[in-house]
């Protein structure tokens, strides 16, 4: 028997150490060290119990290719026939599908290089607009590095993104027009130090428990003040010192009004706004109309209740705030987040030990992968792709021609998907990442994804998007690889492979380079490195360009990881950043206006719809619902107050049709307060009632993230002959 060294969890941000039990290659148990700074000892449900998934029967570890392909035949017609039910929600009979379309299993030499062969084809033939990839939030730091790099070398093209155009891409570009910087400034086991502190667009106790566990510390044991500003009636709101339960979409005027108060009762850090910002006064005069009063006209907030949040916030001697995707999952979310800074310049609770600006980042590595440069204006440290000294230092360190890579910025995620057609996009690659979930407006999404011409799926399962792939390729999970993750403190951790990879199954690195060489040698370029020896070789060559991670290695790293910016190998960390100036120099105040959500509830669709997770699942389901975990939450519910429950004759229980302008979906009600009246709530796990089939597809014009927070919807009783949307894939994995 033996017990491995830590490491981090898989799930969400907050990167919990786990210690994985394990016995004859199985692992039997998972527990945590009480001396892990992160989570001390604690785990949630999914840490403790969600690793099963490992050796479900349906994970996929052979290499797997549609029969068309090893046959040699052209693609054949009809493939949405292979995606769809029938009325009774079974699969459609096997007679009906073409057989061109059955996967077979093959090794891995003839499925890359049927990779290798309709991407370089389909390159030479239009060109680096019609590549495109998505780099993945639960792959490690080093997987992502790999995979952005393969693409800007070798195909060039910046068409490069991940799912943080789903989750904070609001609060990112938010970050960084305002400090220069997207991660969050300190740490989450700094609250404890807050005196007061802000919870908005989040529900901790689901999404971050372990964070959550602090949150509630600070209030019991240190006697900290916490003001939960949200939609809903969250498991926080039973020790907050004040709740203000705005309507969705309307972050903007209520933190614009909070800080309109801080300003009039000159409660303002003076010396701050002179010394570390610029662009004050012009926008102080533009809060002039974002009164209190103006606020609760359009958020249902008491104006005497945003004051009173405002004075305690900015009397605080540590002040902090902790933010999800409630404001960022907006087609505003960009300004939403800007609302959120501009509280922290104004009081100058920034800088400093126990106070900040906290986004709290969704994915086990998405803050990692955003590092590593996989998204379409950045490369590796937030260096744009349009800058000449940034292309020089890339070009430099992959051994590519001068002039070599683009200079275009890329497409985003859902900008790559509504370019799949004729003179766009035509080859997808993706990496663990599931859009047929995680996209708004399913329905469109499936067209796009059949417009694109050939798509590369590697993953562990074959999910609702993997269903579409030419060529699968299977991949191990975090328990079976080595690399990196970088967690929503900017803590950098050890991932170590904890038994040997299930079946043909390659850990994911080891894939993109044994792909990368045979790319390069069709295309012929220049020979940049692929032989590494080891996935640390990779983060060194990483962090030689970007100084945040230029004092990381494995070694230092071995048992609790260490906080970027780490700029030299005797550097010890950085938990608390801008301590002397930000990374634009001074702090920038923008000018905000109130903008309300695209598409609001009218007399024929009168609710307004939120989104977000589970306590028992994560993201698209592709781990948990391949869990025991799925035994805990087997179904959405959709949540409704008992005042709109009542009007609507539905008891908790009921099947209920919810329907907006792009869809419908049938689920359970849960008649609860937890939601406000107007507002109903689901979960977005399951494909079998998939919450964004009804999502409204409207972008952030700056961030270009979508608008999963409010759309408008109808809930009423289901009938008999009501059933499931057949447009969407039900059976997970099937084929």
């Amino acid at each position: 028997m033996t017990e491995l060294p830590q490491q981090p969890c898989p799930y969400c941000g907050v990167g919990c150490t786990l210690q994985l039990h394990v016995k004859d290659d199985f692992i039997y148990k998972v527990t945590s060290p009480f001396d892990s700074p992160v989570n001390h000892g604690n785990l949630c449900v999914k840490g403790r119990f969600g690793y099963d998934f490992i050796y479900h029967p349906k994970r996929t570890t052979t290499p797997l290719v549609r029969r068309y392909l090893l046959e040699g035949k052209p693609k054949p017609a009809g493939r949405e026939q292979v995606f769809a039910v029938s009325t009774d929600g079974k699969p459609i009979p096997d007679s009906k599908i073409s057989n061109d379309w059955d996967w077979v299993e093959t090794d891995w030499d003839t499925a890359l290089n049927f990779v290798t062969d309709n991407l370089v084809r389909i390159y030479q033939r239009d060109g680096s607009d019609a590549m495109a990839v998505y780099c993945c939030a639960k792959a490690t730091n080093e997987d992502n590095y790999l995979l952005q790099k393969m693409y800007r070398s070798l195909f060039r093209t910046n068409n490069v993104d991940h799912c943080t155009r789903l989750c904070h891409a609001g609060s990112v570009v938010a970050l960084q027009q305002a400090v220069g910087s997207s991660a969050m400034s300190n740490t989450a086991s700094q609250v404890i130090m807050n005196d007061v502190f802000i919870v908005t667009g989040s529900n901790t106790s689901e999404n971050h428990p372990i964070i959550a566990l602090q949150m509630k510390e600070a209030v019991q044991k240190y006697g900290a003040k916490m003001i939960v500003i949200d939609p809903r009636r969250i498991d926080l709101v039973d020790m907050a010192e004040m709740w203000l339960p705005l309507k969705p979409g309307t972050n903007v005027p209520v933190f614009s009004a909070m800080a309109h108060v801080i300003v009039k009762e000159n409660l303002i850090n003076h010396e701050f706004i002179a010394n570390r910002t610029e662009g004050y006064q012009d926008f102080v005069e533009s809060l002039e109309k974002f009164t209190p009063e103006y606020a609760e006209e359009i958020s249902g907030v008491p104006a005497e209740d945003i004051r009173k949040a405002a004075r305690m916030y900015a009397g605080a001697k540590n002040g902090a705030i902790y933010w999800g995707m409630g404001i960022s999952q907006l087609s505003h979310g960009t300004a939403s987040a800007m609302a959120l800074i501009h509280l922290a310049f104004l009081t100058g609770h920034i800088g400093r030990d126990g106070t900040g600006l906290n986004p709290l980042r969704g994915q086990n590595n998405v803050q990692g992968a955003s590092d590593m440069g996989s998204m379409p204006f950045h490369y590796p440290g937030y260096m744009r792709v349009d800058n000449l000294e940034n292309r020089a230092k890339w070009e430099k360190a992959w051994n590519i021609e001068e002039g070599g890579l683009s200079l275009k910025l890329g497409l985003t995620t859902t900008e790559i998907l509504s370019h799949a057609h004729e003179g766009g996009v035509r080859a997808l690659y993706i990496m663990g990442e599931n859009p047929m979930m995680s996209e708004p407006n399913l329905n469109e999404t499936r067209k796009h994804m059949l417009e694109l011409e050939f798509i590369v799926a590697q993953d562990i399962f074959i999910n609702e998007s993997g269903s579409f792939a030419d060529v699968f390729l299977p991949a191990t999970p975090f328990a079976e690889k080595d690399g990196t993750f970088s967690n929503t403190d900017r803590r950098v951790q050890r991932v170590r492979a904890a038994q040997a990879p299930r079946g043909m199954a390659r850990p994911d690195w080891q894939i993109i380079c044994d792909l990368a060489l045979r790319i390069e040698s069709r295309l012929g370029r220049p020979t940049a490195k692929w032989d590494y020896s080891n996935p640390e070789e990779v983060l060194r060559e990483m962090g030689s360009i970007n100084s945040d991670y230029a004092g990381i290695t494995y070694e230092r790293i071995d048992k609790v990881g260490l906080i970027y910016p780490v700029p030299s190998m005797d550097h010890p960390g950085t938990p608390t950043l801008f301590t002397e100036s930000f990374p634009r120099g001074r702090g920038k105040f923008h000018q905000l206006d109130y903008v309300p959500v695209r598409e609001e509830a009218d007399d024929e669709y009168p609710f307004i719809l939120t989104t977000g997770r589970l306590l028992e699942h994560w993201h698209g389901g592709t781990m948990t619902r391949n869990s025991a975990l799925n035994e805990i939450y087997p179904e959405a519910r959709v949540e409704i107050h008992p005042a709109d429950a009542e009007i609507h004759g539905i008891r908790n229980g009921d099947p209920v049709k919810v329907q907006s302008r792009r869809g419908e979906i049938i689920v359970r009600a849960t008649v609860t307060e937890k939601t406000s009246i107007g507002v109903v709530f689901l979960p977005w796990h399951f494909a079998e009632s998939a919450a964004n089939l009804l999502t409204n597809d409207a972008l952030d014009p700056q961030a270009k993230i979508p608008e999963f927070k409010a759309c408008a919807v109808q809930v009423f009783p289901a009938r008999e002959n009501d059933l499931p949307n057949p447009e969407i894939v039900l059976n997970r994995g099937r084929y």
